[in-house]
């Protein structure tokens, strides 16, 4: 039994959180995929002038599977507003749409999940679920202003976040065009998450 076992972790057929180990990776390295399509193509990407032109491909830390958690959520029982203010020093409407735990690198860790309050007007984004997080690798591997993951709603007790999946926002490439939220302090979290896309020192500013 603990050959067979084996055998399947070698050939990538256990389950990660609902999906084989094949799907899943396959799905991580179509949201890279897509990623640097968005950035490279003409009014899509927030790049501009040399930065767009030299643009090839985002940086990515390696595709690990310990960087996919099942969180516990706990959705909020009434619709709390959040005004997060942004990169601009304007300020976005956001309700908490729940609190997600789960356990990372030996801790126990919370972030709160919201959803955009813009957005909810819009077929296509009304089960979009928005994750500001900071980490030990901002201003370091990643942009110091943070990262974001998207989400969808669920009707389930528990949530998939998958870090592999975190991106840098806008504001990070293009301070000048883009108001992005900055991310809220209890969402800064005392861990390095080494997972999702690295930061280009070119784009600093």
């Amino acid at each position: 039994m603990k050959y067979f076992l084996l055998l399947l972790t070698l050939f990538g057929f256990l389950n990660i959180n609902g999906q084989s180990a094949k799907d899943w990776k396959q799905d991580v390295l179509d949201f890279q995929k897509e990623l640097n399509r968005e950035y490279k193509t003409e009014g899509e990407s927030p790049l501009r002038g040399d930065n767009f032109t030299k643009f090839t491909e985002h940086p990515f830390f390696p595709i690990s599977k310990k960087y996919k958690v099942i969180a516990r959520l706990e959705k909020s029982t009434s619709d709390q507003k959040l005004i997060m203010p942004t990169s601009s020093g304007k300020s976005k409407s956001f309700t908490e749409y729940g609190k997600a735990y789960f356990k990372l690198n030996g801790k126990d860790l919370v972030v709160t999940l919201y959803t955009n309050d813009a957005l909810q007007t819009n077929p296509e984004y009304i089960n979009h679920v928005f994750l500001p997080f900071g980490d030990l690798t901002n201003s370091n591997q990643t942009y110091g202003g943070g990262r974001y993951i998207d989400l969808e709603k669920t009707d389930k007790n528990t949530i998939v976040i998958d870090f592999n999946k975190a991106y840098q926002p806008y504001c990070a490439y293009n301070a000048f065009d883009y108001s992005c939220p900055l991310i809220p302090t209890e969402n800064i979290l005392d861990v390095a998450i080494k997972a999702g896309v690295k930061y280009n020192d070119v784009y600093h500013h």
